[in-house]
């Protein structure tokens, strides 16, 4: 494991927030999939259920695809992330669960507003990846015909393509038939 548990975590979760309207339409369309996502990742705390909090996820989710395309910026990257801490009010502590008995770090109340909290946690996620080094390891599906994000958690950081559209195998499957047109 490159990060701690909780780290990781949220990193795959914004990852798959980011995604949400990359493939496949709009996957965070109403209150039912805005639920089967935070059930998914595990959030827990204050919901409004409403389409003001709906709007502040996507917002956020916004907010998220534009760090992933400054990546490969340091400078610009740290700028977006910094004002997200700012903008969430982060405030870091320490707890822990019964089903999660490790310390972990919380970074807004579960009192605070969803996309608040989401955003906190996400930005303190992505400062563990800077401050570690690893800013390169959020990547765009190198498909030709897809947009999605990633997170390289590789070993050598060698991963191209996205989970969402079986893209790294239709490039495969692609550059395979394309090998076996030029032998014919």
């Amino acid at each position: 494991m490159l990060f701690s548990h909780d780290t990781e975590l949220t990193l795959r979760a914004a990852c798959a927030l980011v995604n949400s309207d990359r493939s496949d339409g709009e996957q965070l369309g109403d209150q039912q999939a805005l639920d089967a996502y935070l059930t998914s990742w595990g959030w827990t705390g204050r919901r409004d259920h409403d389409d003001a909090e709906l709007g502040s996820v996507h917002t956020l989710r916004a907010r998220l695809g534009r760090i992933w395309a400054t990546a490969g910026d340091e400078v610009r990257a740290v700028g977006q992330i910094n004002a997200l801490l700012s903008d969430t009010h982060a405030s870091p502590w320490l707890t822990r669960h019964p089903e999660m008995p490790d310390w972990h770090l919380h970074l807004a109340s579960i009192h605070d507003p969803l996309a608040q909290r989401m955003g906190a946690e996400m930005a303190m996620a992505l400062a563990d990846l800077v401050r570690s080094g690893e800013l390169r390891r959020l990547k765009i599906c190198a498909a030709s015909d897809c947009d999605a994000v990633l997170l390289d958690l590789s070993r050598n950081r060698s991963r191209m393509f996205c989970d969402t559209g079986n893209c790294g195998n239709r490039q495969h499957v692609a550059a395979y038939r394309e090998r076996r047109s030029k032998e014919s």
